[in-house]
């Protein structure tokens, strides 16, 4: 789209093994599949966004039947909030790696977000510049191929 986006991946590098815990990034085509923003910090960024509420989780343990899946609190097994208290997750796109048939020990989700810091890695997901994201969430539909080379 003209723009060049600078972003950060994870901090095991690029990997086309991609494991639970691995902090790598996984190589491929990964469609989005779904884009979740926090209304307590900002407008609906598309038509087709979902708010992230208080009691929304995603499921990161291997034990977990909805593993790999949004879940609510609470929670019996291993999960990450969505809702923090930083803005690193006001605006996530959620990508189909590994999902929604989530194979075990696979890697869970791998998200869209924004970066901790310029190019500071991430624990695999791919992160943009606080003012690059919500530029570029509204403009990568459902179905958009994000592409990472390995």
């Amino acid at each position: 789209m003209g723009r060049r986006l600078p972003c950060a991946i994870g901090g095991g590098g690029i990997t086309r093994d991609k494991r639970e815990g691995d902090r790598a990034t996984p190589a491929g085509r990964h469609r989005v599949v779904a884009l979740l923003y926090r209304p307590d910090r900002m407008a609906r960024p598309a038509p087709w966004a979902r708010p992230i509420g208080p009691t929304d989780l995603w499921s990161d343990d291997v034990q977990d039947p909805d593993y790999n899946h949004l879940v609510t609190a609470p929670h019996a097994f291993g999960h990450e909030r969505l809702r923090r208290a930083d803005p690193l997750y006001d605006l996530i796109l959620l990508t189909d790696w590994n999902w929604p048939d989530a194979r075990k020990g696979r890697g869970s989700a791998i998200f869209i977000h924004r970066w901790r810091k310029p190019r500071h890695p991430t624990a695999g997901c791919i992160a943009f510049a606080p003012q690059a994201l919500p530029w570029l969430a509204p403009r990568l539909p459902p179905g958009a191929q994000v592409i990472v080379r390995g």
